[in-house]
């Protein structure tokens, strides 16, 4: 598969180092441009071609993503229009920027709207993707082959408010759950915990927690009911976090982030 990517920051690393991983690619098929010098020398060590130039590296493309910072997409699209090759299939995960924007800014009708997050970085990420209607069924496999190239579970919705939601979802949702991580590990340092011994625990609880949810496919509701004994420590603590409006605090955070996911789009 040629890939070209557009912009070698964070994201634009993340899906080089999962394609390279997966083998969707090889790095002979692979462009990328950044237009900061420091970056190019860091992503000169996957072996990859790159260059400056955006059109360059879209040149004889099947795929050519653009990760550059919503603020950059407008410039860095239209510097695509025209260059893409015609069945190339174009994915952005710029947030916020709606697929029909991103058409008009690329003049490219085969686009596909993303939001990845940040665990795309060790290839454990969360994928959302919108696709236009003008993709085929082979372009589509193209792209869920490219999501899960960094995703552990893609999936395809039907317009950008369902991607505005995703994005308050799963896009800003490992920063509530690094929040959660934060506050046991601090509860537990005020408690007489030292602090290497507290965050190993929490970080070992949180992703093990995670993974047996996955393993067990049983309800989150179910595994909690599981892990609380009447009248135990765990009652105990369900309790406090009740009282305190745990359920409302996320509930509230998500429809704030919908929102402001919304208002970035207009």
């Amino acid at each position: 598969m040629r890939v070209g990517i557009i912009g070698g920051g964070f994201m634009g690393e993340a899906f080089l180092r999962g394609l390279l991983r997966s083998g969707a690619a090889a790095p002979s098929e692979i462009a990328v441009a950044e237009v900061v010098e420091a970056r190019r020398t860091v992503l000169s060590e996957h072996g990859v071609r790159i260059t400056d130039d955006a059109e360059s590296a879209a040149i004889g493309a099947e795929v050519v993503l653009v990760a550059v910072k919503p603020q950059d997409f407008e410039a860095a699209a239209q510097a695509l229009a025209g260059a893409i090759p015609a069945a190339a299939v174009l994915l952005s995960v710029a947030a916020g920027i709606r697929l029909a924007d991103v058409q008009r800014h690329a003049r490219h009708r085969i686009s596909v709207r993303v939001m990845p997050n940040l665990p795309a970085a060790i290839g454990e990420g969360a994928s959302v993707y919108y696709a236009a209607s003008d993709l085929s069924p082979g372009q589509r496999e193209i792209v869920e082959r490219v999501l899960s190239a960094v995703s552990s579970v893609v999936v395809e919705v039907s317009d950008d408010d369902a991607i505005d939601l995703a994005t308050a979802v799963h896009g800003s949702g490992p920063a509530y759950v690094y929040m959660v991580i934060e506050s046991m590990i601090e509860a537990a340092v005020r408690l007489g915990m030292k602090r290497p011994d507290a965050q190993g625990l929490v970080l070992a609880t949180v992703a093990g927690a995670a993974r047996y949810a996955l393993a067990s496919e049983t309800a989150p509701a179910e595994l909690r009911y599981a892990v609380t004994s009447p009248g135990g420590t765990t009652a105990a603590a369900i309790a406090e976090l009740e009282a305190a409006g745990l359920r409302a605090a996320f509930d509230d955070a998500i429809e704030a982030a919908y929102s402001r996911a919304q208002e970035l789009g207009e």
